[in-house]
């Protein structure tokens, strides 16, 4: 038999993988089943950006490689959309790289920056997929606490007093997932100056800035940030498009380039035509972000009913397309609790635990459910 690598030892198959095996398991075996676990947008995106990608198909060219850096076209709309959403100014030549998805994005930088054995500061709780790739590489996670009572905000005099002399990257996640909570501007910059000080590679992973929240913001916007710092984003939860995979990475020439290095050995570029329904899409006007929050406000509204109903503790400022609660005191661990949900009622969610040690007690709520499932959800509890 043959062997497989020693890297695969250190991590286990992704939760929602190996979890949703059992969920489709039970629906098909005819139970019915209401999946708020996973924030897999059930809307679809825009019949223009449709369109698009319906008369891309005949273009010439279309079905031929395309450059590892996109469409000049792609780009410069991303570098608009930068400039009119964030303020922030990039130029779409050298300080854009479209990804695949922003998760591929992940594993490229994390490829292009990390030797083996260099450590990587982690939020705890956070996006499972930092560890996992940390680990495939072969860096080191080192974990930094985010808690409730500071707002999910890590505290950065604490982080100062540990030995940071191997740590080569920092992950954050602002709006953070799967909190919600938000970051101000000036909370962004005691990062950057953070990274700078420890000479820190700072990765801001920012797909969830356009779905209810008033005050988007990118890392990018604080000054000086670009010498240190990368951001991530996505066109999957603002725009409807997750399973399109199209992403995007920003920061300065050098650090592009270290991650097109990486990417260029990795794929052959992205389908034109999904190209031109990404340009489509960040060209939308102010409607389609209106609609969205519309939606998601009135699904976020019932779901705050159906916590109430399980007794758990949440926060209504909270952004994002998630629900992040707390279990009341007493309650079996996040993981017993979900089970026993999933089971009696058939209504799964999310364990906190997934993210991290400092998510146990809590658990997650998806909106991308309908409204009339939020309801039955409701009903059944």
């Amino acid at each position: 038999m043959i062997r497989t690598a020693d890297r695969l030892h250190t991590v286990e198959e992704y939760y929602f993988s190996k979890k949703l095996r059992e969920v489709r398991a039970l629906a098909a075996a005819g139970k019915p089943i209401i999946n708020m676990g996973i924030g897999s947008p059930d809307l679809a995106p825009s019949g223009k950006v449709i369109e698009a990608i319906q008369n891309a198909v005949s273009h010439k060219g279309a079905h031929q490689y395309q450059s590892y850096q996109g469409l000049p076209e792609l780009r410069k709309t991303i570098a608009d959309f930068y400039n009119a959403k964030f303020g922030v100014s990039l130029d779409p030549v050298s300080e854009i790289l479209p990804l695949m998805g922003s998760k591929e994005g992940i594993m490229h930088i994390s490829m292009a920056f990390l030797n083996e054995g260099d450590e990587v500061l982690i939020p705890n709780p956070g996006y499972p997929t930092y560890t996992s790739v940390t680990k495939l590489i072969g860096g080191v996670p080192r974990s930094y606490d985010l808690l409730a009572e500071d707002n999910w905000f890590p505290d950065l005099r604490a982080l100062q007093k540990r030995d940071l002399s191997r740590v080569k990257l920092m992950w954050v996640s602002y709006p953070h997932m799967p909190t919600g909570a938000t970051a101000t501007a000036d909370q962004l910059g005691a990062l950057v100056q953070f990274a700078r000080h420890h000479d820190i590679l700072l990765v801001n992973d920012n797909p969830y800035s356009f779905v209810l929240t008033d005050n988007p913001l990118s890392l990018l916007g604080i000054a000086g940030a670009k010498a240190v710092c990368l951001e991530l984003n996505s066109l999957s939860k603002t725009f409807n498009m997750a399973g399109w995979r199209v992403g995007m990475v920003l920061g300065s020439p050098e650090h592009i380039q270290a991650v097109l290095k990486v990417k260029s050995n990795m794929d052959s570029g992205m389908f034109y035509g999904i190209q031109k329904g990404a340009i489509t899409a960040l060209q939308s006007g102010k409607a389609w972000f209106d609609e969205l929050d519309s939606i998601y406000s009135a699904r976020r509204n019932l779901m705050f009913t159906l916590v109430d109903k399980l007794g758990c503790v949440y926060d209504k400022n909270a952004v994002g397309m998630f629900v992040w609660a707390k279990l009341p005191a007493g309650f079996p661990s996040a993981e017993r609790y979900i089970d026993e949900l999933l089971h009696q009622k058939d209504i799964f969610i999310a364990p906190g635990t997934i993210f991290g040690s400092n998510g146990e007690g809590y658990v997650r709520f998806s909106l991308c459910v309908t409204t009339d499932k939020i309801r039955e959800a409701i009903d059944r509890i």
